[in-house]
Protein backbone atom coordinates (compact mmCIF):
# COMPACT_ATOMS: atom_id res chain seq x y z
CA UNK A 1 0.00 0.00 0.00
CA UNK A 2 1.31 3.36 -0.87
CA UNK A 3 1.56 6.34 1.30
CA UNK A 4 -1.26 8.05 -0.56
CA UNK A 5 -3.53 5.07 -0.14
CA UNK A 6 -2.81 5.04 3.60
CA UNK A 7 -3.61 8.73 3.85
CA UNK A 8 -6.85 8.32 1.96
CA UNK A 9 -7.88 5.44 4.22
CA UNK A 10 -7.08 7.51 7.32
CA UNK A 11 -9.02 10.49 5.95
CA UNK A 12 -12.06 8.37 5.14
CA UNK A 13 -11.95 6.81 8.62
CA UNK A 14 -11.79 10.28 10.15
CA UNK A 15 -14.80 11.37 8.10
CA UNK A 16 -16.70 8.26 9.18
CA UNK A 17 -15.76 8.84 12.80
CA UNK A 18 -16.72 12.50 12.65
CA UNK A 19 -20.00 11.71 10.85
CA UNK A 20 -20.92 9.01 13.38
CA UNK A 21 -20.99 11.38 16.37
CA UNK A 22 -23.02 13.86 14.34
CA UNK A 23 -25.50 11.14 13.35
CA UNK A 24 -25.66 9.85 16.97
CA UNK A 25 -26.24 13.40 18.24
CA UNK A 26 -29.07 13.97 15.77
CA UNK A 27 -30.69 10.64 16.67
CA UNK A 28 -30.42 11.47 20.37
CA UNK A 29 -31.91 14.91 19.75
CA UNK A 30 -34.78 13.41 17.70
CA UNK A 31 -35.48 10.84 20.44
CA UNK A 32 -35.52 13.60 23.07
CA UNK A 33 -37.93 15.69 20.99
CA UNK A 34 -40.19 12.68 20.38
CA UNK A 35 -40.27 12.05 24.14
CA UNK A 36 -41.16 15.71 24.78
CA UNK A 37 -43.97 15.50 22.21
CA UNK A 38 -45.30 12.29 23.81
CA UNK A 39 -45.14 13.89 27.28
CA UNK A 40 -46.95 16.98 25.97
CA UNK A 41 -49.66 14.81 24.39
CA UNK A 42 -50.08 12.92 27.67
CA UNK A 43 -50.32 16.20 29.62
CA UNK A 44 -52.97 17.49 27.19
CA UNK A 45 -54.97 14.26 27.58
CA UNK A 46 -54.79 14.48 31.38
CA UNK A 47 -55.84 18.14 31.29
CA UNK A 48 -58.78 17.35 28.99
CA UNK A 49 -59.88 14.47 31.24
CA UNK A 50 -59.61 16.66 34.33
CA UNK A 51 -61.62 19.43 32.64
CA UNK A 52 -64.31 16.90 31.71
CA UNK A 53 -64.41 15.59 35.29
CA UNK A 54 -64.71 19.13 36.67
CA UNK A 55 -67.52 19.87 34.20
CA UNK A 56 -69.39 16.66 35.15
CA UNK A 57 -68.95 17.36 38.86
CA UNK A 58 -70.22 20.94 38.41
CA UNK A 59 -73.24 19.71 36.42
CA UNK A 60 -74.06 17.14 39.11
CA UNK A 61 -73.69 19.72 41.89
CA UNK A 62 -75.94 22.13 39.99
CA UNK A 63 -78.56 19.41 39.44
CA UNK A 64 -78.40 18.45 43.14
CA UNK A 65 -78.70 22.09 44.16
CA UNK A 66 -81.81 22.46 42.01
CA UNK A 67 -83.31 19.18 43.23
CA UNK A 68 -82.58 19.65 46.92
CA UNK A 69 -82.69 23.44 47.29
CA UNK A 70 -85.96 23.23 49.21
CA UNK A 71 -84.63 20.78 51.81
CA UNK A 72 -84.35 23.25 54.70
CA UNK A 73 -87.71 24.81 53.86
CA UNK A 74 -89.30 21.37 53.58
CA UNK A 75 -87.95 20.37 57.01
CA UNK A 76 -89.53 23.49 58.48
CA UNK A 77 -92.86 22.66 56.83
CA UNK A 78 -92.81 19.14 58.29
CA UNK A 79 -93.46 20.55 61.74
CA UNK A 80 -96.48 22.42 60.33
CA UNK A 81 -97.78 19.19 58.80
CA UNK A 82 -97.18 17.31 62.08
CA UNK A 83 -99.04 19.93 64.13
CA UNK A 84 -101.94 20.00 61.69
CA UNK A 85 -102.18 16.21 61.79
CA UNK A 86 -102.02 16.14 65.60
CA UNK A 87 -104.65 18.87 65.83
CA UNK A 88 -107.03 16.97 63.57
CA UNK A 89 -106.41 13.71 65.46
CA UNK A 90 -107.19 15.43 68.77
CA UNK A 91 -110.70 16.45 67.73
CA UNK A 92 -113.18 14.11 69.46
CA UNK A 93 -115.74 12.29 67.31
CA UNK A 94 -118.71 14.09 68.92
CA UNK A 95 -117.20 17.50 68.00
CA UNK A 96 -116.67 16.31 64.41
CA UNK A 97 -120.43 15.90 64.11
CA UNK A 98 -121.19 19.34 65.58
CA UNK A 99 -122.59 21.55 62.81
CA UNK A 100 -120.83 24.63 64.21
CA UNK A 101 -117.37 23.03 63.90
CA UNK A 102 -117.94 20.93 60.77
CA UNK A 103 -116.82 23.73 58.42
CA UNK A 104 -113.69 24.39 60.46
CA UNK A 105 -112.78 20.72 60.53
CA UNK A 106 -113.38 20.36 56.79
CA UNK A 107 -111.18 23.42 56.19
CA UNK A 108 -108.39 21.96 58.30
CA UNK A 109 -108.66 18.62 56.48
CA UNK A 110 -108.57 20.43 53.11
CA UNK A 111 -105.47 22.31 54.28
CA UNK A 112 -103.84 18.99 55.19
CA UNK A 113 -104.69 17.53 51.76
CA UNK A 114 -103.31 20.61 50.00
CA UNK A 115 -100.11 20.43 52.03
CA UNK A 116 -99.76 16.76 51.06
CA UNK A 117 -100.25 17.72 47.38
CA UNK A 118 -97.59 20.43 47.65
CA UNK A 119 -95.21 17.89 49.18
CA UNK A 120 -95.95 15.44 46.36
CA UNK A 121 -95.39 18.06 43.63
CA UNK A 122 -92.00 18.86 45.15
CA UNK A 123 -90.84 15.25 45.47
CA UNK A 124 -91.45 14.96 49.21
CA UNK A 125 -92.94 11.60 50.16
CA UNK A 126 -94.00 10.12 53.47
CA UNK A 127 -92.10 7.00 54.50
CA UNK A 128 -94.31 3.99 55.15
CA UNK A 129 -93.46 2.49 58.50
CA UNK A 130 -96.21 0.47 60.18
CA UNK A 131 -95.80 -3.24 59.54
CA UNK A 132 -92.44 -2.73 57.83
CA UNK A 133 -89.15 -4.19 59.02
CA UNK A 134 -86.96 -1.56 60.73
CA UNK A 135 -84.65 0.08 58.20
CA UNK A 136 -82.04 2.22 59.98
CA UNK A 137 -81.69 4.28 56.78
CA UNK A 138 -85.33 5.40 57.06
CA UNK A 139 -86.51 4.69 60.60
CA UNK A 140 -85.30 5.66 64.04
CA UNK A 141 -86.30 3.15 66.73
CA UNK A 142 -87.42 4.96 69.87
CA UNK A 143 -88.83 2.08 71.95
CA UNK A 144 -89.15 -1.67 71.92
CA UNK A 145 -92.68 -2.90 72.48
CA UNK A 146 -93.56 -6.49 73.45
CA UNK A 147 -95.63 -7.86 70.59
CA UNK A 148 -96.71 -10.98 68.77
CA UNK A 149 -95.16 -9.49 65.59
CA UNK A 150 -91.71 -10.71 64.51
CA UNK A 151 -88.86 -8.90 66.27
CA UNK A 152 -87.75 -5.80 64.36
CA UNK A 153 -91.19 -5.11 62.88
CA UNK A 154 -92.49 -1.57 63.32
CA UNK A 155 -95.67 -1.65 65.41
CA UNK A 156 -96.02 2.04 66.27
CA UNK A 157 -95.22 5.27 64.44
CA UNK A 158 -94.61 8.21 66.75
CA UNK A 159 -93.61 10.69 64.07
CA UNK A 160 -93.84 10.30 60.30
CA UNK A 161 -90.65 10.29 58.29
CA UNK A 162 -90.19 11.85 54.87
CA UNK A 163 -87.93 11.48 51.82
CA UNK A 164 -87.14 14.27 49.36
CA UNK A 165 -86.59 12.58 46.02
CA UNK A 166 -84.08 9.85 46.92
CA UNK A 167 -82.68 11.45 50.09
CA UNK A 168 -83.86 11.15 53.67
CA UNK A 169 -85.48 14.37 54.86
CA UNK A 170 -86.45 13.09 58.30
CA UNK A 171 -86.48 9.53 59.67
CA UNK A 172 -89.68 8.01 61.03
CA UNK A 173 -89.63 7.74 64.81
CA UNK A 174 -91.04 4.32 65.55
CA UNK A 175 -91.71 1.65 68.12
CA UNK A 176 -90.31 -1.75 67.22
CA UNK A 177 -91.66 -5.16 68.19
CA UNK A 178 -89.65 -7.35 70.52
CA UNK A 179 -90.43 -10.88 71.63
CA UNK A 180 -92.92 -11.01 74.44
CA UNK A 181 -91.43 -12.40 77.63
Amino acid sequence: MTENDAMENAASETETVSEAPAADGAATRIAALEKEVADAKQAVLYAAAEAQNVRRRAEKEAADARAYAVTAFARDLLSVADNLERGLAAIPAELREDEKLKGLIQGLEATGRELANVFQRNGIARISALGEVLDPNKHQAMVEIPSDQPAGTIVQEMQAGYMIKDRLLRPSMVGVAKKAE
